[in-house]
């Protein structure tokens, strides 16, 4: 599961969900050095969290081909099969950074978490989708009709945005909260009329005869972003460390512009998937560049700019009942280190 921080559930609601995910999910079947030991010797290890989406698998990229090492970072990488499991993981600090979304970011600083987002890894373009079953044509088609998403999810967040678009809202519709792969599970079977999912399970959706997709988060630039998210006690005291994360970071993304085999193969092992399924989630993420991590960070009046992003969300979360206020985002972006990286970039 990608999509959702469940910030005051208990460690045992984090372990039946796990167990749901990892049967469902292709890549919690690899076997990979992800767990591995720390990258390179010396100075304070940085523990870091991914799991299942095409915008941080680079991040396998970056453990096998030893770009950690070469940016002096000593980095023990920790795969999740769950991506609730890995929320949770940094909110209990027992790991020091991780990949995740804006709004999971937003929904566990709620909970009282302090965490920093330092890095836009990239954002959704495609490979979050509803997905609909035949005779339903347009947004206006789903009054009355049950729709499964995550509740509190991006892609909840996705289906509420388009049935505005629409004239509509969650009110007009059956809405049916499933964690992601069960309502992928549901909509193949039948039981309800529409799907809210993302890359891999949107091509399980897609199994069900005649089903299409409705919409997508390509409709909706910036509604969807991911990032490299830290503590900020980490940050504060290992400034130095999150700086050569943020230097790996686009360190492997030269990489795999230098290497495009040999980074998809990686990254489709690390995905559970062939090489060719991989490729069709290419156009379903946009990585973001060092220019765009630059204009992301500042103020704007559209989900591009993070810091609207960041408010839009916050009231997403307080309407749908997920937060009781909305947080104090003042400190939630750090743009220092991306900047630093594109000083050191221009006198390279």
């Amino acid at each position: 599961m990608k999509r959702r921080s469940f910030f005051s559930y208990l460690a045992l609601t984090f372990t039946c969900v796990f167990l749901i995910v990892s049967c469902s999910n292709p890549a919690s079947q690899v076997t990979t050095q992800t767990d591995s030991s720390p990258s390179a010797s010396g100075g304070t290890i940085v523990r870091l969290g991914f799991s299942a989406w095409p915008g941080w698998f680079p991040w396998q990229v970056a453990q096998d081909e030893k770009i950690f090492e070469k940016n002096n970072v000593s980095v023990a990488l920790k795969w999740f099969d769950g991506y609730l499991e890995s929320i949770n993981t940094l909110t209990a600090e027992q790991i020091d950074a991780n990949s995740q979304t804006l709004n999971d970011t937003i929904s566990v600083i709620s909970g009282g978490a302090d965490q920093v987002v330092v890095l836009v890894n990239d954002n959704s373009t495609g490979n979050d989708k509803i997905i609909v079953a035949e005779g339903i044509n347009s947004i206006a088609d789903l009054k009355g009709k049950k729709v499964a998403a995550e509740e509190g999810t991006v892609d909840h967040f996705l289906l509420l945005l388009g049935l505005k678009k629409a004239g509509l809202t969650q009110n007009d519709i059956q809405f049916v909260p499933l964690e992601t792969g069960k309502a992928a599970t549901a909509f193949v079977a039948g039981q309800v009329d529409a799907v809210g999912v993302f890359a891999p399970f949107t091509t399980q959706a897609l199994k069900r005869p005649n089903s299409k997709e409705l919409f997508s988060s390509k409709e909706f630039p910036g509604a969807i972003s991911d990032h490299l998210v830290f503590t900020r006690k980490f940050v504060n005291e290992h400034p130095e460390q999150v700086q050569a994360m943020v230097d790996s970071w686009f360190a492997t993304l030269d990489f795999i512009k230098a290497n495009p085999d040999k980074a998809t193969e990686i990254m489709a092992k690390r995905a559970g998937v062939s090489v060719a399924e991989y490729k069709e989630y290419a156009n379903g993420t946009r990585i973001f560049t060092i220019d765009e991590n630059l204009k992301a960070f500042q103020p704007g009046t559209d989900m591009t700019a993070l810091p609207y992003a960041a408010d839009e969300i916050s009231k997403f979360l307080v309407d749908a009942g997920l937060s009781k206020t909305k947080p104090d985002l003042s400190k939630l972006f750090d743009d220092r280190f991306v900047k630093a990286y594109a000083e050191k970039s221009k006198k390279s």
